[in-house]
């Protein structure tokens, strides 16, 4: 199969290819330098999805972004089932941001929430079971003959009992003459059928990602370009009274400064200079009231706000009177901190600003490439920005480095940032994060604490919970809160620890405790940008809430997973996750002096999933993580290779985040500034993972954020099972436990 560049171009290529045009990136077209547009070909476009050359190659629009996630894989293997084709003869292409393209869960053109599967299993079969329906249509007539008597394969139409077949291609002419379409009710194959979706299948873009010729946003070289690297305020809010910028014009390559909304940007003709530049300006800042900002401050408030009644989530049963009458309870806080997504591609974003040609007061149309999952947004906002139509501003969407829910921006910040700099340039104009700007200047997963207080019953089951969550709102004041706040509640706020549904979010914690209360406290905004962070609620809720369990059940005198099997009893999907990971973890046997294991389960986007952890653990604090065991029930699994490789990445950046994460804030500032003091999973710390998938015929559901859900509640539960500390605040590095 190819993919967005055809084979044997080369970056290199690539970049001398864009100079002549106007650097479109879309997957898998007929670039010409000289026209700088798509050439159709003698292309028949299918469905929305869908084209069809005469030479047999598949064009499949591509309406999801791919960050690591699959996504370019999964849904050309989807199409490519229902088709009846060649894997080797589809190309992708971006479908352009039009409403047609949007996800049919969010209804904007967005990837996020470990949803594309889901959301693209039916529009994506659908479309290729349309062709393959079409192409049958068209032999019939062809030939005169029964559809009955037909058949499909690697995309041919055959004969069953006789010598005629053709081609897809070949049959396009019969489509064309026939005036053929796409029909709106077409049969799907039985999944016992399926001969691509469940098999073992390499990632389309992985060799390209592997030998460097992949294509990101900060690749993108367009002709004289400019290049601007932006001086912010050190503390979230301020503003620029006045610069000097005498040293800063001195520098070979600088062309010139100016204001943005977001500070002083320097352009240059290229980033080292830009940014040389920018560390070269004199800036007199506003601070304004962000200054006096403070984590620890943050923590002491939030603590006491916990002890006070909050909005009510969810009652059920009694537990306040449970908990009264109650003599022996367990009590406790878990403190979490910001975090910083850390993406190895720093934000960026390329911009071009055309003005109209009979009026150079006004503008015409904007141009964006960004590594953005979230287009229509993006659209949307640059479309207001600068007073254009929003069909007007097209935007192209390159392979993105990383993500982890940063580059779903609500703000559209990095993509503000390079259109105001090239409003008014007449070229295009890059715009890069340097890294400490990306850690400094970001959004981060909100901090939050929990106050949580248990009773068990005579038998050591637990009775009654009561949990108070305290936290920056992500989504209110939002164009999402009409359907993400509920009774003035953030539902990412309370993610994973309500047993019944809330809001948007269907499913439950799958554990069933008969007096079980939770309460919420979004305090007012601070300067602070509060953002989604892979696996969202699940980040905090997940951590408090399985380890809170574990306390429980240490309290108990249960085994923690054990307890979990007869919490579950009544949630079939999640109670065959655990058993299947207690048998293949060989849980009640003995690992040795010094190590230990500890698990957690997780059900996020529909999909349960449970992990065990085992470590080593040194005298001096020092620990090894030395295997995980992944249980997961994602619905059919579309791609087996696929999903073991996204439970790996979620495992990683989950165990970063409990070893290691954590953005602190003093007077106003971050005190984290690159990789040296804000650390992330190294390869000399990864562990061996076994991944485990449940086979299902349900709808395939979410994969990419499932994994990072339990894996720190799960490790620091193998802490406390081989320490007997138990660590209610976090990182485990802020308690002496190093990551080795």
């Amino acid at each position: 199969m190819r993919w967005s560049l055809a084979q044997g171009f080369s970056r290199r290529s690539f970049l001398r290819g864009a100079a002549g045009g106007t650097g479109s990136l879309l997957l898998g077209v007929k670039y010409s330098p000289a026209e700088g547009a798509i050439k159709k070909n003698s292309s028949s476009v299918i469905n929305n999805f869908i084209r069809v050359d005469p030479d047999n190659t598949t064009t499949l629009l591509i309406n999801y972004a791919e960050f690591g996630n699959g996504a370019y894989t999964s849904l050309a293997m989807m199409v490519a089932e229902e088709m009846d084709i060649d894997w080797n003869t589809i190309v992708l292409e971006e479908a352009p941001t039009e409403p047609k393209y949007y996800s049919p869960l969010f209804k904007e053109y967005l990837t996020a929430g470990s949803v594309t599967t889901l959301s693209a299993w039916m529009p994506m079969r659908t479309a290729g079971a349309q062709a393959r329906d079409l192409f049958l249509r068209a032999a019939a007539l062809k030939w005169d003959t029964d559809i009955k008597a037909l058949d499909t394969q690697l995309g041919n139409v055959i004969e069953r009992n006789g010598d005629r077949s053709s081609t897809y291609g070949d049959l396009l002419v019969i489509i064309e003459k026939e005036s053929l379409t796409a029909l709106s009710n077409v049969s799907l194959k039985n999944p016992k059928s399926f001969k691509i979706i469940g098999t073992n299948t390499k990632r389309i873009e992985g060799t390209e990602k592997v030998n460097g010729s992949a294509i990101y946003g900060i690749d993108i070289k367009l002709p004289g370009m400019l290049y601007g690297s932006v001086a912010r305020c050190p503390v979230y809010g301020g503003k620029a009274l006045s610069w000097n910028d005498s040293k800063t014009m001195a520098i070979k390559g600088v062309v010139k400064t100016k204001r943005i909304s977001s500070g002083i940007v320097v352009l240059a003709k290229d980033f080292w200079s830009a940014k040389k530049g920018r560390d070269a300006l004199e800036v007199v800042w506003d601070e304004g009231q962000n200054a006096s900002l403070s984590s620890e401050k943050f923590y002491s408030e939030y603590k006491a706000i916990a002890s006070k009644p909050g909005m009510l989530a969810e009652d059920i049963g009694n537990s306040l009177k449970v908990l009264h009458e109650t003599k022996d309870t367990i009590e406790a806080f878990y403190e979490m901190p910001y975090l910083a997504h850390a993406c190895m591609e720093p934000m960026n974003c390329t911009a071009m600003v055309e003005q109209d040609n009979t009026d150079t007061d006004k503008i015409s149309k904007c141009e964006i490439w960004s590594g953005t999952q979230y287009q229509s947004n993006d659209q949307e906002i640059v479309s207001k920005l600068l007073n254009i139509p929003q069909q007007s501003v097209t935007v192209h969407r390159p392979l993105i480095g990383g993500s982890f829910g940063r580059r779903a921006s609500k703000t559209a910040d990095f993509t503000v940032d390079a259109v105001e700099a090239a409003n008014g340039e007449n070229v295009p104009v890059q715009v890069i994060w340097s890294r400490e700007e990306d850690i400094r200047g970001a959004h981060y997963r909100p901090l939050f604490v929990h106050k949580l207080r248990g009773a068990l019953d005579d038998k050591g089951m637990p009775l009654a919970w009561h949990q108070t969550v305290v936290g920056q709102s992500i989504m209110q004041g939002t164009k999402h809160d009409p359907a993400y706040m509920v009774r003035g509640m953030d539902i990412y706020s309370l993610d994973g620890c309500l047993q019944e549904p809330f809001g948007v979010f269907r499913y439950g914690t799958s554990y069933v405790i008969p007096n079980h209360r939770v309460e919420s406290h979004n305090p007012p905004k601070v300067g602070v940008n509060p953002h989604e962070w892979r696996a969202v609620g699940h980040t905090h809720t997940g951590i408090a809430y399985e380890c809170f369990l574990d306390e429980m059940a240490h309290a108990g005198g249960k085994d923690p997973l054990d307890l979990r099997l007869e919490l579950t009893k009544d949630n079939p999907r999640m109670n065959t996750v655990l058993k299947l990971l207690k048998e293949k973890t060989d849980w009640n046997t003995s690992l040795g002096e010094g190590r230990a294991r500890g698990m957690a389960a997780r059900i996020y986007s529909v999909s349960p999933c449970a992990q065990a952890v085992e470590i080593t653990l040194l005298d001096n604090g020092e620990f090894s993580i030395d295997k995980v065991v992944c249980v997961i029930d994602c619905g059919i699994a579309v791609n087996p290779l696929g999903i073991e490789s996204q439970v790996q990445g979620g495992i990683s950046i989950g165990i970063s985040a409990v070893a290691f994460g954590n953005i602190e804030i003093v007077d106003g500032r971050v005190k984290q500034s690159n990789f040296h003091d804000y650390n992330v999973m190294r390869i000399n710390h990864m562990p061996e993972i076994e991944v485990h998938i449940i086979p299902s015929e349900e709808m395939p559901t979410g994969v990419g954020e499932q994994a990072t859900a339990p894996i720190a509640p799960a490790v620091a539960n193998a802490i406390f099972a081989a320490s007997g500390t138990r660590v209610r605040s976090f990182p485990l590095s802020k308690h002496g436990f190093k990551l080795i």
